[in-house]
């Protein structure tokens, strides 16, 4: 999925260690995303850039598209990350400069791993589903992997931990003993929480990472913080358990990993570590080099916005 903002702020990221165990809701901000898709961007957000690798959250729906085109988000370019499709609702075609072409349902794994560039296109198949809802996240890829081939996993069938009252669905990395096949750079952790009205439970965690929340659907409580459909709390670090108590029926995404402590540029679709990374890349794109063509999609791809006027540094993840 891209960053649709026309004026895209350079976003710095990185450089921070965890502070211990916090309880901090972050705000979102709606971002229209294509001809009739809003989402709501939690990360980066005013008070956190990122969890772990994890650097990039919107979250959507559920939106009745039954008389909509639903997602429609042209081809356009993306570098230094992994992409993660992550559906509660409705299907999501995607296709890539690869030639992949794959129709992500709910609960799959849809991954892109751009490494130093890539391009694609995400819509919702003709004829679609009535309801859309799920997140699309990023991963910022360590230095160390950022400049790999690209390449695209497609995973039907995840792991899944299971308690009373809890059904968790393991999308990326180590939840207890369940591991998801999906490729990662850095330690992590994505997982679909899925939380039968009533359930009061511990969830284990490791105490090095920092997590964070983000509520999908239901009412519930996490650590004693009451959460609605939409909001994202951040845990920081230090825990080895997470009380969660669901007053509904709910479903939780529980992200997590070691503090990324490289220093970042993001801007538009784009992870570097400086400036020029970001420059070259941007020029790339418009003159249609380095990252591909995607072929099928029925319409014209992106344009890449202007680059801002202040220079772009690499900065850590504190203000």
């Amino acid at each position: 999925m891209s960053n649709l903002d026309l004026k895209p702020a350079p976003t710095t990221c990185g450089g921070e260690t965890g502070s211990g165990p916090v309880r901090d809701l972050l705000p979102a901000r709606e971002v229209a995303l294509g001809e009739s898709t809003v989402v709501r961007r939690l990360l980066p957000s005013l008070g956190r850039r990122m969890v772990g690798a994890w650097c990039f959250v919107d979250h959507y729906g559920p939106d009745d598209i039954a008389d909509e085109p639903g997602m429609q988000v042209p081809p356009h370019p993306h570098m230094g990350l992994q992409t993660v499709s992550w559906l509660h609702q409705g299907e999501v075609l995607h296709r890539d400069s690869l030639g992949s072409l794959t129709t992500v349902r709910p609960r799959e794994l849809g991954l892109m791993t751009s490494g130093r560039a890539i391009s694609h296109s995400e819509e919702s198949p003709r004829p679609h589903a009535r309801l859309l809802h799920g997140a699309q996240l990023w991963v910022a890829l360590p230095d160390s992997h950022r400049h790999t081939d690209p390449a695209f996993e497609h995973h039907p069938d995840l792991p899944h931990v299971t308690a009373p009252g809890l059904d968790a669905t393991v999308i990326l990395g180590t939840l207890d003993t369940a591991t998801s096949p999906g490729t990662t750079h850095t330690p992590l952790v994505g997982a679909d929480l899925t939380l039968t009205r009533g359930a009061r439970l511990r969830l284990p965690l490791q105490p090095d990472f920092e997590y964070a929340v983000l509520t999908m659907s239901g009412h519930t409580e996490v650590d004693g913080v009451p959460l609605d459909p939409g909001a994202m709390l951040y845990l920081g670090t230090g825990r080895p358990h997470l009380p969660l108590h669901a007053h509904t029926d709910a479903s939780l995404l529980l992200l997590g990993g070691t503090p990324f402590e490289e220093r970042l540029v993001m801007w538009w679709n784009f992870i570097g570590r400086t400036g020029d990374e970001i420059l070259h890349a941007r020029n790339d794109w418009e003159t249609g080099t380095r990252f591909g063509e995607v072929h099928g999609y029925d319409g014209a791809r992106l344009r890449a916005p202007e680059l801002p006027d202040i220079p772009l540094k690499a900065r850590g993840r504190v203000r």
